[in-house]
C-alpha cells in the first residue's frame, strides 16, 4: 500500500476519524463501503479479546478495500504492546499513531507492507515523525474535535509541505465537501473528518451525544486541557452536566492514558466535538452523509 494506491481506491479523499468511544467496527465497515477510509482507535475495544473480534469482523467485511486502525503509542497506555500484537495478526493496511513517537510500531507495520501515518499537532512533531520514517501525517489543526492543535490549517499545511512530500491528511474544523476540496487545493491529499460523523447511525455515541452535536454550533465549543491533560475541544453543555464550570476550568493534570481508559464514566459524560459542529443537522446513516459530501465536493471541484 502506498499513497497512490490508497487514493485510487477511495471515491472521496477523506478519512472517518478514529474517535474515542465512538468509532467501532460498524462505523469502519460502512465508511469503507461508502468509499472513504474507515478507522477506529484500538482502545475502543475494551479488551484485547474484543479487539481481536473487531479486527476479524472488519477484515472479513471489507476484503481488499483499505481500512485503518489508530493506536496510542504514549508509554502510559497499558495495552500498547498487546494491541500491537493484534495489529500484526490482522495486518490492517494503514496504522495511525497518536500521542507519541511512531517508532514503536514502524518495523512491524512495514514488515507486512502496511503504511504508518503519524497524528501530529505541530511542524516540530511532524519533523520528528518524518525523521522516524513515517509514510504519512495527519495534521491536527485548530478546531479539531477531541485532542486539538493550535495552528491554522493554512499555516500547518504550507510549513509541512516545505519538508514533506508524502501522504498528508488534514483535520481540524473540516466538515463539508467544500472543505475537502479546499484542503486539496492547499496541498493536502485527504481530510480527516470526525465531528461530522459523531451523529451517524453507526456511531457508538450515546443518543444524547448525537443530539447535542446536531443541536450545537461553534459557540458551544470550549478548548481545555483540564479533562485529559492534553488540549481538546469539548461541548460546553456536556462540561456543565459533568460538573465543570466552563468559565473556571481546573488546571491540567498530567497525561495518563491508563487512568483515562479506566475512568470510562468521565469519558461517557463529557463529550468532545470540533468547531465545525454546526454542519451536523441530522442523525443519518454513513452512506447518506458520504453521498452528501461527495455531491458538495464534486460541485466545488466543478
Amino acid at each position: 500500500m502506498n499513497r497512490e494506491q490508497l487514493l485510487s481506491q477511495l471515491s472521496l479523499p477523506a478519512m472517518c476519524a478514529p474517535m474515542f468511544l465512538i468509532s467501532g467496527p460498524e462505523m469502519v465497515i460502512n465508511a469503507t463501503k461508502a468509499g472513504i477510509l474507515g478507522c477506529f482507535p484500538t482502545q475502543n475495544a475494551r479488551t484485547t479479546e474484543i479487539l481481536d473480534q473487531w479486527m476479524q469482523e472488519i477484515k472479513t467485511a471489507v476484503g481488499d478495500q483499505p481500512w485503518a486502525v489508530n493506536i496510542v503509542v504514549h508509554p502510559s497506555y497499558p495495552r500498547r504492546d498487546a494491541d500491537m500484537e493484534i495489529i500484526k495478526k490482522y495486518q490492517p493496511p494503514i496504522v495511525v499513531t497518536a500521542l507519541g513517537s511512531p517508532t514503536h510500531v514502524m518495523d512491524a507495520v512495514h514488515s507486512y507492507g502496511g503504511i504508518v501515518i503519524a497524528d501530529v499537532i505541530s511542524p516540530n512533531f511532524a519533523r520528528k515523525a518524518v525523521a522516524a520514517g513515517v509514510d504519512g501525517l495527519v495534521l491536527v489543526a485548530a478546531g479539531a474535535g477531541g485532542h486539538t492543535g493550535n495552528l491554522s490549517p493554512f499555516v500547518f499545511v504550507n510549513e509541512v509541505r516545505q519538508f514533506f512530500d508524502g501522504l498528508l491528511i488534514l483535520g481540524g474544523g473540516l466538515s463539508t465537501g467544500r472543505d475537502i476540496r479546499a484542503a486539496t487545493i492547499m496541498g493536502a491529499d485527504m481530510v480527516n473528518l470526525g465531528t461530522r460523523f459523531i451523529p451517524v447511525e453507526e456511531s457508538m455515541a450515546q443518543q444524547g451525544y448525537k443530539q447535542m452535536v446536531v443541536d450545537s454550533n461553534a459557540d458551544h465549543i470550549l478548548s481545555s486541557d483540564a479533562i485529559t491533560g492534553v488540549k481538546a475541544n469539548w461541548l460546553i453543555p456536556s462540561l456543565i452536566s459533568g460538573g465543570y464550570d466552563p468559565r473556571n476550568m481546573p488546571d491540567a493534570k498530567g497525561i495518563n492514558f491508563a487512568e483515562a481508559s479506566a475512568d470510562a464514566k468521565k469519558w461517557k459524560d463529557i463529550w468532545a466535538a470540533g468547531q465545525g459542529v454546526g454542519s451536523s443537522t441530522a442523525i443519518q446513516p454513513i452512506a447518506d452523509l458520504v453521498s452528501e459530501l461527495k455531491t458538495e465536493y464534486i460541485t466545488a471541484k466543478q
